[in-house]
């Protein structure tokens, strides 16, 4: 069952990779009768070719308006991989909040993978479900990935999957394929553990005027 960690608003866009989970969030999004405008940023990459071809495809045959924007400035000397994509993906979304906040695909496996990750740098965190400096919302946090899945292979949402997801060039990844097992073997229970802090910064955020302090049941839009 999908579940949402904050409540997404009737005009919003949605960014969209092309990948499972992303594709399931637009899909969720769609059903529920909202106004959308899909979010595509071309990261350059040997798979992004086939990526972009498949959004323009999916979004005209849905009549979905669709905008696409790539690396616009030179990647800084002392500048991570990971780094720069994030800043011209946050540079490329800030263009768009005049339509409504940025939805992503992002789900409890990245929240968890999140944490890891910052912990191995001495400062755990959580991911945010709502970002007031970037206009970015998550309202899939508390939904793990294996459920975007299902939603896609239930509601026959194609997608398609980027080859790079394999490799260990991104820290990302390594964290993903490596470390992630052997900290299930430590603690099975790490989602839930993480899923209740997250559950909790959100009750905690509910006293602002921010969206969020939500957490609402799939809504089954058909």
């Amino acid at each position: 069952m999908i579940r949402l960690i904050t409540p997404i608003p009737q005009r919003v866009c949605v960014a969209v990779s092309g990948g499972s989970d992303s594709m399931a969030a637009l899909d969720f999004v769609v059903r529920g009768g909202r106004e959308v405008r899909v979010l595509h940023f071309d990261h350059g990459t040997p798979h992004a070719r086939e990526a972009r071809a498949f959004l323009e495809g999916h979004c005209r045959s849905r009549g979905l308006g669709l905008d696409i924007s790539g690396l616009r400035r030179v990647r800084g000397h002392r500048q991570s991989l990971e780094e720069y994509w994030r800043e011209e993906r946050i540079r490329f979304f800030s263009e768009h909040l005049d339509w409504g906040p940025v939805v992503t695909g992002h789900h409890l496996d990245d929240a968890v993978e999140w944490w890891v990750m910052s912990s191995l740098h001495g400062e755990p965190r959580l991911m945010p479900a709502v970002n007031r400096d970037t206009g970015v919302i998550r309202p899939f946090l508390a939904t793990p990935r294996s459920e975007l899945e299902a939603w896609c292979v239930r509601k026959e949402v194609p997608w398609v999957t980027d080859p790079s997801n394999h490799s260990r060039a991104h820290m990302r990844n390594v964290v993903r394929l490596d470390i992630i097992p052997h900290a299930l073997r430590v603690n099975p229970g790490l989602a839930s553990v993480v899923r209740k802090r997250l559950l909790a910064a959100v009750d905690a955020d509910r006293s602002n005027s921010s969206p969020a302090g939500y957490l609402g049941e799939e809504r089954n839009p058909e």
